[in-house]
């Protein structure tokens, strides 16, 4: 009986595994590094061990600290929830040895999945659909027998990294050199291998559960179509709009790779399906995760299982028993996360000021962070997992679009209204979904949700609720038109950044004067703002802090930055200068001070939450002001360099 578990993770994932042993009434030990030692997993914890330093590679890479850890505060098992340690065969062994009980596949099993080049020559031999791959010594004439566009990828890890889609065959040697350079850092191994590409299939995985006395139960299917760079964003279960006949080979194909790789515990049996829908659609082996999945909420809404308890059980050593009845209704989950979609989803820090997702039927939130938490350049950039169950996918994306809809968040730019948009779409609600759908609704998914008028009724309630809270004993007079003015006096006026852009609203003493003339103002205190829009009562929420205005109204929520009066001319900087996009580390310097660079040509590599980011002249020019060097931290809007343009 296991009594006390270690989680080898952090955030949201520690957080949920917490959870299910509470329930279990089995003790929890947290392993923390110091960037999130204030961070509510480890407070969640009975009891937390710190692992000195901030970076992975230091802290939650380092499985003897862990291994280590568990032995110092009591635990008798580790659980290595998904990432960092969770795929990794030989902590697996350690944990082992250290007579502890590793909660996942056996370590041999990690190691036969964990080269998915290996994986796709075990799964072919056991009968289970492959695409064609080329060997991991892949060079510029691979895939010649392929006439269309390639996917080079790493043979260890997944999340996107160490992936390249190659549709001009001359690239084929960089993008490979580039693959295997982001697998090295981010994997420890830089094998890469080649195979088809093809952007209109599906994503669509199996959720697999073994136990050790040859028990399977094939816990239904999942569509993670909806993918960013690779990383899946949108989940659902079951997976919609597929034939019975490709379910069929979809189940028999992860039943026939757990008995080929004698699989014990909680794993994933991925493969992409062109034309799902069809009788005669066709699957093709993706590669198989050992370990619990992000989106396993889905696959628990609809089976009415817990497979935390359920991965418990098995390393306890524990029958499964009959299959659960099910798939019963349809389960979305949405990962919400701190990045700019806009922008080449740049990812997004800072401090969460307000998060905040309604309480509704069917919805469930597991999140890694709270009000007062900080969002770091360390680790994963996804904030929280928002999932809604329903009796039907209809209603389940009505319920989700309700709980995006109410949902509020202040202090780091998120994607939310990205996920809003897509569950709008038209294309996404008929379940015509494929790999490539993300790319090809880019534009229409990141438009701005709110239009130039309700952005100028946030900015206004912003400005008259300053003003309320700096009038002593002075109110907003009500119901007056907005045109009104009972005084001759000059209106004053306001200005506030919003999502780049500088918004100004005027008023005076009491109505406000401003182009939106079906605006009337009903009420206006420090923390709340009623307008009449054309007859329809609008509440705005306001709240300040400095340097900062947040604002939640009917349609939509802003952050915004209010613009100082006075703006000290020694805080502006010069021309062609290189910023931070965010606060990051210094991966590497291409240039030296002095020297004539291209537009284009890269000057500086940063790297945040697991992601590296290129900065490159923005014009043909000489380098000067060069402040950083390889292994410096710099926060958002530091000046890099400046390049000063030919003349």
């Amino acid at each position: 009986m296991i009594t006390s578990v270690l989680v080898a993770n952090r955030g949201e994932i520690a957080r949920r595994v917490f959870r299910t042993c509470r329930e279990l009434g089995i003790g929890t030990v947290a392993v923390f590094s110091d960037a999130d030692a204030s961070t509510p997993f480890v407070g969640e914890a009975d009891v937390a061990v710190r692992l000195p330093g901030s970076s992975p590679a230091d802290t939650y890479l380092r499985g003897d600290l862990v291994i280590a850890a568990a032995l110092r505060a009591g635990a008798d098992a580790i659980h290595p929830g998904y990432g960092f340690l969770s795929e990794n065969a030989q902590f697996a062994r350690d944990v082992v040895a250290a007579g502890l009980t590793w909660i996942g596949p056996a370590p041999d099993t990690i190691d036969a999945m964990g080269s998915k080049i290996h994986a796709k020559e075990l799964m072919a031999a056991a009968g289970v659909p492959v695409l064609s791959v080329d060997a991991a010594t892949a060079t510029a004439d691979a895939g010649k027998k392929w006439n269309g566009p390639l996917l080079v990828k790493a043979s260890a890890g997944g999340g996107g990294r160490g992936m390249r889609v190659v549709t001009d065959r001359a690239r084929l040697d960089d993008e490979l050199a580039a693959a295997g350079a982001e697998a090295l850092s981010s994997f420890g191994d830089a094998t890469v291998f080649v195979e088809p590409y093809l952007p209109t299939a599906r994503h669509i995985e199996v959720q697999v559960m073994a136990d050790t006395h040859g028990g399977c139960w094939i816990v239904g299917d999942r569509d993670c179509s909806i993918q960013r760079r690779h990383q899946k964003v949108v989940e659902e279960a079951p997976a919609p709009a597929v034939s019975d006949a490709v379910r069929a080979v979809l189940h028999d194909a992860a039943r026939a790779a757990v008995a080929a790789t004698r699989y014990v515990g909680a794993g994933t049996v991925e493969f992409l399906v062109a034309d799902a829908h069809l009788d005669s659609g066709s699957v093709h082996f993706l590669e198989m995760n050992t370990r619990l999945q992000v989106e396993h909420p889905v696959t628990e809404a609809v089976f009415g299982v817990d497979l935390v308890a359920l991965q418990i059980a098995v390393a306890e050593g524990s029958r499964l028993g009959a299959e659960p009845a099910g798939p019963r209704g349809h389960a979305i989950e949405v990962r919400l996360y701190a990045e700019d979609p806009a922008d080449a989803w740049q990812p997004q820090t800072g401090t969460i000021r307000v998060l905040d997702v309604p309480s509704l039927p069917g919805v469930r939130v597991d999140s890694g962070v709270e009000a007062g938490s900080v969002v770091g350049i360390h680790y994963d950039a996804m904030l929280a997992k928002i999932v809604a169950h329903g009796e039907n996918r209809r209603q389940a994306i009505r319920r989700l679009a309700g709980a995006l809809r109410g949902t509020r968040i202040h202090g780091v730019l998120t994607n939310l209204d990205f996920l809003r948009s897509i569950l709008d779409d038209e294309e996404f609600g008929a379940a015509r979904l494929h790999t490539a759908l993300l790319d090809e609704r880019l534009d229409d998914w990141t438009r701005p949700r709110l239009n130039g008028s309700a952005v100028r009724r946030l900015v206004l309630a912003a400005a008259l609720a300053e003003a309320s809270a700096a009038s002593t004993g002075a109110r907003v007079l009500s119901r007056i038109p907005t045109a009104y003015r009972n005084v001759p006096s000059q209106p004053r006026t306001r200005s506030y950044v919003h999502g780049g852009d500088e918004v100004t609203v005027s008023y005076s003493a009491g109505p406000v004067q401003h182009d939106l003339d079906d605006v009337t103002v009903v009420s206006a205190a420090p923390h709340r703002v009623v307008l009449d829009v054309a007859g329809v009562t609008e509440a705005y929420d306001v709240v300040r802090g400095p340097g900062w205005v947040d604002v939640d109204g009917p349609h939509g929520s802003a952050d915004l930055v209010p613009v100082p009066r006075f703006v000290d001319p020694a805080e502006t900087v010069a021309a062609g200068s290189l910023l931070a996009p965010m606060p990051a580390s210094v991966v590497s310097v291409a240039v030296t001070d002095g020297q004539q660079v291209s537009k284009g040509d890269v000057v500086v590599v940063l790297e945040a939450m697991k992601m590296q980011h290129t900065i490159a002249a923005p014009t043909d020019g000489t380098v000067t002001g060069l402040s950083v060097t390889a292994g410096a931290q710099v926060e958002s809007g530091a000046v890099l360099a400046v390049i000063e343009g030919e003349v």
